[in-house]
């Protein structure tokens, strides 16, 4: 199938991908149905690793039913959108309203303002601004790797060179993101110093991948960092992959994006944060049984060509899981402290696994399958 976009449609489609910037308030969307019946109640735990929610066990109700969900314009949160469309919030007792956003510290100021009980935000923010002393709790994950660099044609003449393609060039990248800490890695790896020389990469910083992917169209930048879906809207307009981070060996299994909350309302509110995770898990189900659904579902907040959602998600680039994957995420830590991308912390009492583990376990006790028994699997295995 050739997926190619007139420029002209391709330049559309990118004003609808934010990057990092103000709210968009009209990207919200609102599940206002009346929230299916409570069926018998079971006994649950009060105890937030026990605790045990959803639409069937009524003793263990959410604390709080209507909940302001932020994300941000990327294919990569299609865990929320496909839990909004499909009805599994609902389902959970909760009423969630979806809003965009553009940058991780807008995200974080969310949390701690009391305006956004949840928000997916990229894992090296997330660490960063914990170790600044924000107050945020890793609770679940929403995509693991989905990220890379392009280059323009002229200086690449297939896709996934390597890094090695970037001598001598002017990168545009975003400071404080996981695409920034990525290419650090490749480079150190490689050999190859950063600053300004034929030898060297000289990287550009700018505030949002929207402003890094738009410097590409000034003749002083020659690459860019992306994140799903940057990289197929690049390829259709001629740019190549400098690299898919999914392909490459010291990033295999980089977790990206997390799930993120207030320290204070996890703590105050584990009912709800469990309902969540049901959903989320449901959605998770979900992607793997239809494809085609799950497409219409994240084109309704992503809303570019179908066919890019569908290589961008179902490619083999990333993979969108709620699963925390603790291990993974700890070693990115000590990866960007040792890049000097921020110090070290004690990150214990701001990851919470009981959580997703409460979530899960529900799940399964309502009946196993290959699905959910995989995801089990994973989380001993990561958690």
């Amino acid at each position: 199938m050739n997926h190619k976009l007139k420029i002209a449609a391709v330049f559309a489609s990118l004003t609808l991908l934010t990057g990092c910037g103000a709210l968009n308030n009209s990207n919200a969307h609102d599940a206002s149905q009346t929230p299916a019946n409570a069926s018998e109640a079971e006994t649950g735990s009060k105890n937030a690793s026990e605790a045990e929610t959803g639409s069937k066990n009524a003793a263990a109700a959410p604390e709080k039913d209507s909940l302001e969900l932020g994300y941000l314009n990327s294919t990569a949160h299609l865990l929320a959108f496909v839990a909004q469309e499909e009805g599994y919030f609902t389902e959970e007792g909760l009423t969630v309203t979806l809003t965009q956003f553009s940058s991780a510290g807008e995200l974080v100021n969310g949390l701690e303002s009391g305006k956004l009980d949840l928000a997916f935000i990229g894992s090296v923010p997330t660490l960063t601004f914990q170790s600044q002393g924000h107050d945020v709790t890793i609770i679940g994950g929403a995509m693991t790797n989905g990220h890379g660099y392009v280059i323009k044609s002229e200086y690449a003449d297939r896709d996934e060179a390597g890094v090695e393609v970037l001598k001598g060039r002017n990168v545009a990248s975003v400071k404080n993101s996981v695409q920034d800490a990525e290419l650090q890695i490749l480079l150190k790896n490689a050999g190859i110093e950063i600053g300004e020389g034929e030898d060297k990469v000289n990287i550009v910083y700018f505030d949002s991948q929207k402003d890094a992917y738009a410097a590409l169209s000034n003749q002083t930048i020659d690459a860019a960092s992306v994140y799903s879906p940057y990289a197929s809207l690049a390829k259709s307009q001629g740019y190549k992959v400098v690299y898919y981070c999914a392909h490459e060996k010291a990033l295999e299994n980089q977790p990206c994006c997390r799930q993120v909350a207030s320290t204070a309302s996890v703590k105050a509110n584990p009912n709800t944060y469990t309902a969540l995770e049901r959903a989320f898990l449901k959605a998770y189900h979900f992607t793997q049984s239809d494809h085609e659904k799950t497409v219409a579902d994240v084109k309704k907040y992503i809303d570019i060509d179908e066919a890019f959602i569908e290589t961008e998600v179902y490619g083999g680039y990333s993979v969108s899981s709620p699963d925390p994957d603790k291990k993974g995420t700890l070693t990115l830590k000590q990866t960007i402290v040792d890049l000097g991308y921020t110090t070290d912390y004690d990150i214990e009492p701001l990851y919470n696994t009981a959580i997703y583990k409460a979530a899960l376990d529900s799940i399964l006790a309502e009946g196993e399958d290959d699905i959910y028994k995989s995801l089990k699997e994973h989380f001993d295995a990561y958690e």
